[in-house]
């Protein structure tokens, strides 16, 4: 594709995996970052990434890093993607300066996973430009980007977004109304609940949990997606076990008191190395590793699927 310019205001989790995705595809990439530890990291991130993408290894000197959005060349610039701390004000603040800065015709988009994309961009004025871009962690290697339109969002816009998603490599989904969570999320965290307050219950352990998801339903989930495997069983089984199940399922408004036990003792997992196991440094790094490689694997599998979507 034609080479063109990108900026990701946020250099960190998301924002630098995302700066993978535009830079594995030929584009130049400015990430904005006020972090100097952040912008120093960048480079050995994006060469990393890239590796593991098979992407071109010159493509790592397409990303250039900056510590102000008035540094960057806009006149240049033919896509924006927020990817600043989950702070409404903040990211209220940032699309104001972008839109002062950017050209009025280029699309800006906002990774939020949490925030309606209305309020995000309620004060800018060119508003139908504005849409979501939800990207699922690590970036560079969850092929899903949700594409989320406000009210206000041109579906034009929205669908060019879908395009580009498409010809970066990503599965992208077009999010048609800006609803709490979007889809992924809300998916997610239905069985989430679920999952969660069957340990609570002492029904099964955190272990056998992830036993159940990975090696039963979740295997069946790079074949095919929930819908199209009850086109396979049938709706009329899923009608008369939802029937029969559904009210026996947790509907609480909130997550179980567990979780709040283990957030008040800062058992957080991986990151204060407590949550329901125990990790060391060691530990931490090759179940990391680990889940890239498995990752990437499966990104093999899906890569002729996506194919003949495009």
């Amino acid at each position: 594709m034609p080479q063109q310019n990108a900026v990701i205001i946020g250099g960190g989790i998301m924002g630098g995996d995302i700066a993978i995705v535009f830079a594995a595809a030929g584009w130049n990439v400015h990430v904005m970052s006020p972090s100097q530890k952040t912008r120093d990291a960048l480079p050995a991130r994006i060469e990393a990434g890239l590796r593991k993408l098979g992407a071109p290894a010159p493509n790592a000197a397409n990303v250039k890093t900056c510590a102000r959005i008035e540094d960057i060349a806009w006149k240049s610039v033919d896509f924006v993607v927020e990817a600043a701390t989950e702070d409404l004000p903040l990211k209220q603040k940032i699309f104001g300066a972008v839109e002062a800065l950017a050209r009025p015709d280029i699309p800006l988009a906002s990774n939020t996973s949490n925030f309606p994309i209305s309020e995000i961009g309620k004060a800018v004025k060119t508003r139908s430009r504005v849409a979501g871009l939800h990207f699922f962690m690590p970036a560079h290697l969850v092929p899903l980007v949700e594409v989320v339109s406000s009210e206000s969002t041109d579906p034009k816009v929205a669908q060019g977004m879908v395009e580009l998603m498409k010809r970066l490599g990503k599965a992208p989904i077009w999010v048609k109304k800006d609803i709490p969570g979007f889809v992924g999320n809300r998916i997610q965290h239905a069985m989430m609940r679920e999952a969660l307050y069957l340990i609570a219950d002492g029904v099964v352990s955190a272990e056998d949990v992830d036993t159940a998801v990975r090696y039963g339903f979740g295997f069946r989930f790079i074949a095919c997606g929930p819908i199209l495997q009850k086109e396979m069983s049938g709706w009329d089984t899923n009608f008369f076990v939802a029937s029969a199940l559904y009210p026996h399922l947790h509907a609480e408004k909130g997550p179980p008191a567990l979780l709040k036990d283990m957030v008040d003792k800062g058992q957080l997992g991986m990151k204060t190395r407590r949550g329901f196991w125990q990790w060391t440094d060691d530990a931490v790094a090759r179940e990391k590793n680990r889940i890239e490689k498995a990752l990437q694997a499966g990104m093999e599998i899906l890569k002729t699927d996506m194919a003949q979507k495009k």
